[in-house]
């Protein structure tokens, strides 16, 4: 049996989230109250084969104590069911997102933050509040998605990613490109800037094209410099990776960073990601910018 719980700030897209878990087969619930946590577990692991894969969001509306949400969480996860045929896999997902992009979501969306009668209508004290109670939950999540610069369908499409395959203790390695331009992800571990290498924006036949296509490629890998940072690159994933595996890492989030996302990042990202899946990784590619 799986169950997740997704958990975050308000407005960082749980809603989004627990929809793309829908899609892929899981019986969901918005606003599971934590007080039910224990019981619902229970409910479903007695219903067997009929509720395999689960989702509940748990968020500020059922709690002021995010930490009561960390106890109950690291005891669900040594509880094992006496007599049960099949194990019992229970991962957290954490939402965040910058304030600015909170903000902006309240504000297009016309909805109350459930902390907005608590601090008469200040969202920015709501929001302090709420990512101060958020930080034991934070460390304890196995896996942290920021959306501040996602749109709800490439928010759905990484999650699905995330939760497509059995999920195992082996670790999930997401290989992402973004631009610096619109600013670097946060939940990036290892993050690598190909600003230093040449620009096929430059190149009027190549500007626009994408890293994902085999000219531009060809272009950003004929430098030997180029050829010179990817072999870096390689070498020191190839000795950390198997690292934060014995660490018991469950999620690794390597960044490949140009200015704008769309040749230099996106080539390395589909060259490493290609590399680390021939290893027999659990390789997830994304390429955040290089539509804008």
């Amino acid at each position: 049996m799986e169950f997740i719980i997704v958990t975050g700030m308000a407005g960082a897209g749980k809603t989004s989230a627990l929809n793309a878990l829908e899609d892929i087969g899981y019986y969901c619930v918005e606003n599971l109250p934590l007080s039910f946590l224990p019981q619902f577990v229970e409910l479903c692991r007695d219903r067997g084969g009929q509720l395999s894969r689960v989702a509940a969001v748990i968020d500020i509306r059922s709690c002021d104590r995010f930490s009561e949400l960390v106890s109950a969480y690291l005891t669900i996860r040594k509880t094992e069911p006496i007599g049960a045929a099949e194990p019992f896999n229970c991962r957290m997902l954490c939402l965040e997102a910058s304030e600015a992009t909170l903000q902006n979501r309240f504000r297009t969306s016309r909805r109350s933050h459930p902390l907005a009668d608590r601090f008469e209508g200040n969202l920015p004290a709501a929001f302090a509040f709420e990512r101060e109670l958020l930080q034991p939950v934070r460390a304890h999540a196995d896996y942290l998605i920021d959306s501040s610069l996602l749109s709800a369908s490439q928010l759905k499409e990484q999650v699905k990613a995330l939760f497509m395959a059995h999920i195992s203790d082996a670790m999930l390695i997401q290989v992402m490109s973004f631009g610096f331009k619109y600013g670097a992800p946060m939940e990036v571990d290892l993050m690598y800037d190909m600003r230093c290498l040449p620009n096929p924006y430059y190149v009027a036949e190549l500007r626009e094209h994408t890293g994902c296509e085999e000219s531009v490629r060809e272009y950003v890998m004929n430098a030997p410099e180029s050829r010179e940072y990817y072999q870096k690159v390689q070498d020191m994933l190839d000795f950390a990776i198997p690292l934060y595996v014995k660490e018991g890492r469950p999620q690794l989030v390597i960044g490949f960073g140009c200015t704008g996302g769309r040749h230099r990042s996106v080539t390395f990202a589909e060259l490493i990601s290609r590399h680390l899946s021939e290893c027999g990784y659990h390789v997830i590619k994304q390429h955040r910018d290089f539509k804008k």
